[in-house]
């Protein structure tokens, strides 16, 4: 079951109206060309991304939806099949799209409590810079990939979803790459959280759309620390989840699109593949692609109990 908690509306002639054949909204591209693309060389690595081009879009200016995949930093592939097929189905809509690989620093470590904080923050850092010259080189391809450089949308899952939440507003990882008044036109978290609340503010908000288990036991939900590591541990480390951002940009009075899983747990960073799709194509199309300013909650509580949530919280808009 869904409901809406609580539906801020502003500038939105016909909320969720019916749309017919709609570009961008609607399935009307199904000729998708894949092509593997290095960014970066970075120390003897090459790192690649790959890029999904709707080829029946004759728009020269084509939005592009970034995806980062998750796997703790230490695993996890760009081509993975489920992966594939989202990619598909929102270039499908129209969009151009990237999935970009990342250098897997903790391969073999782990990222749990035993890495020290300091690592961690290490971590978040130079993959967000990744990330980000992913963008620079897809900026500077943009005239021949036919992309929109002031409407590029980050999203990623887990670890992905650290990785370009951090991207988006820890300004520091994009100096000396990306222009100084570069700004997302959006971003998509996946079961994401970012370590400075205050990262988050009038300057640098953007649409966000935030998908998040109350009790995913690794990434928190809210404020709380990483992996529910204790104070005593090295790993210890305080990040703000997808209802801390929230909170944040409702206080900012700036626009936000936040799905809860009420009990659910860290699977809540793959859902927007299958069961939460709509959502992803609806925060797309209306809040960046047609700018509508609107903050949005919704309360999902089907399916979704975990008898093993370590986080004691409860909230009260899960007890309705």
């Amino acid at each position: 079951m869904k409901h809406y908690l609580s539906l801020l509306l502003f500038m939105i002639p016909g909320f969720l109206t019916g749309i017919q054949a709609q570009k961008y909204y609607t399935d009307n591209f199904n000729r998708i060309d894949r092509n593997t693309l290095t960014y970066l060389r970075n120390n003897e690595q090459i790192l690649e991304l790959d890029y999904y081009d709707p080829v029946e879009n004759d728009d020269m200016n084509k939005p592009l939806v970034v995806y980062v995949h998750g796997g703790g930093f230490g695993g996890g592939m760009r081509n993975e099949p489920k992966i594939i097929d989202f990619c598909e189905r929102i270039a499908k809509k129209g969009y151009a799209v990237a999935s970009v690989s990342y250098t897997l620093m903790m391969k073999g470590k782990g990222f749990g409590c035993d890495q020290p904080a300091s690592t961690k923050m290490n971590v978040f850092y130079e993959t967000a810079k990744e990330i980000n010259h992913a963008i620079k080189f897809l900026i500077e391809k943009g005239d021949s990939l036919n992309i929109n450089s002031e409407m590029i949308i980050l999203s990623g899952s887990s670890a992905g979803a650290e990785a370009i939440v951090n991207s988006a507003y820890w300004k520091k990882t994009q100096e000396g790459i990306l222009d100084e008044d570069f700004k997302f036109a959006g971003v998509i978290s996946m079961a994401g959280a970012i370590p400075n609340i205050d990262w988050v503010n009038d300057s640098t908000a953007i649409p966000t759309q935030l998908f998040h288990g109350t009790c995913d036991n690794l990434v928190p939900y809210d404020e709380a620390p990483h992996h529910y590591c204790g104070g005593n541990q090295p790993g210890y480390l305080m990040l703000y989840g997808s209802y801390s951002i929230m909170k944040k940009l409702q206080s900012l009075g700036k626009p936000f699109y936040m799905v809860t899983g009420c009990g659910g747990g860290h699977e809540w960073n793959d859902r927007p593949w299958t069961s939460e799709f709509d959502d992803v194509i609806e925060f797309l199309y209306q809040d960046v692609y047609l700018g509508k300013n609107r903050q949005i909650h919704i309360i999902n509580m089907e399916k979704n109990n975990n008898n093993n949530c370590v986080n004691p919280r409860h909230f009260n808009f899960c007890n309705k």
